[in-house]
């Protein structure tokens, strides 16, 4: 469907992926409202919406806002800013294996961490600006690394592959020369959880997500001409190199800054934009439809790690990872079945 303002710019509009986007975040806020509620004291999905509309007791208010809700929207927007980033790299690199996860950018994340974690001992902001410098370096790394008069889809991939494994042996070596009590928190904090979640990552990583959506969606209408190739993509008219270069850099952040927020997270940005293309059925990056799955993906993910193992809670990474890692064999298996690998 196309609009037409009486300005006369033209704007496509697929309902189809309209209507999905709908439906996930519709979904993802339902799942976060439940996620609220759920705890050692129990209070019903009417009730936290009456909490947050002001209409609760101090008890309420207290545990809904300062407590619970921090978690709940992190969640949410971590899903959202790794749902975005995968899009963008599977698009670049044209491949479902392109996600920050596995071409290192998480790693390089988790570099940056445990090295202010156990050289510095620094506390949870330097922490989470080691993450971040540690994401940025790291894409930078890659990028120039498999730049040969451009970027080549399988290039980037291979190359961020091999970033990865020397950056987890790094990672590996840090941790053996920690301290018991530093080890003990890096481990924790490499497993990816939401504990202890607050409004001082909410705001940083909404900042970054308010900046990088609006900047990856002046490109959307070049990304998909990239999925075409280089060539046929500067024909219509698009500067390739620039396109990309803007694309990563945004992704990178993302990447960084919720990894920053709370670890490492497993596969969300691998998987979310994969589903989120089987329901649209639309070419193109969808990075709305995937950042709509990511952040349920990653909600769901956090009510399985609370609740679904009895009284042991798990962190939301080792969710994610278990998860994740089925849909990968999964993914394995169908793009050798078509020939493709």
């Amino acid at each position: 469907m196309a609009l037409r303002p009486r300005a006369g710019l033209s704007v496509r509009v697929d309902v189809r992926s309209a209507v999905v986007v709908l439906v996930l975040l519709v979904l993802a806020c339902a799942v976060g409202v439940v996620l609220v509620g759920t705890g050692d004291y129990a209070i019903s999905p009417g009730r936290v919406l009456r909490t947050l509309t002001g209409g609760g007791t101090p008890a309420e208010e207290f545990i809904v806002r300062e407590l619970r809700l921090p978690r709940v929207l992190v969640a949410l927007l971590v899903g959202l800013a790794l749902g975005l980033a995968g899009a963008v790299f599977q698009t670049i690199s044209r491949n479902p294996l392109g996600s920050p996860d596995v071409i290192g950018f998480g790693q390089g994340s988790a570099a940056g961490a445990l090295t202010v974690i156990v050289l510095f001992g620094g506390d949870s902001f330097a922490v989470a600006g080691g993450a971040v410098a540690g994401g940025v370096l790291t894409g930078l790394g890659v990028y120039l690394l498999a730049w040969r008069g451009g970027i080549h889809g399988y290039r980037l991939i291979l190359v961020g592959i091999g970033a990865s494994a020397m950056l987890a042996a790094v990672n590996g070596y840090l941790l053996t020369k920690a301290e018991i009590v530093d080890a003990a928190r890096a481990v924790l904090w490499l497993t990816g959880s939401l504990d202890g979640r607050d409004w001082a990552q909410f705001w940083p990583l909404l900042l970054v997500c308010a900046v990088a959506l609006p900047v990856l969606g002046t490109q959307t209408r070049a990304l998909r001409m990239l999925e075409m190739g280089d060539d046929a993509a500067r024909a219509l008219g698009v500067r390739a190199e620039r396109t990309r270069l803007v694309a990563v850099v945004a992704a990178v952040l993302l990447t960084a800054t919720a990894t920053a927020a709370c670890g490492p997270i497993s596969f969300i940005a691998l998987t979310a934009p994969q589903l989120a293309r089987r329901l649209t059925r639309a070419t193109g990056p969808n990075l709305l439809p995937a950042a709509g799955m990511g952040a349920l993906l990653m909600v769901v993910s956090d009510f399985l790690a609370q609740w679904a193992f009895g009284d042991h809670r798990l962190p939301v990474g080792a969710v994610t990872g278990m998860l994740g890692g089925c849909y990968l064999v999964w993914l394995l298996f169908t793009e050798r079945r078509a020939g493709r690998m």
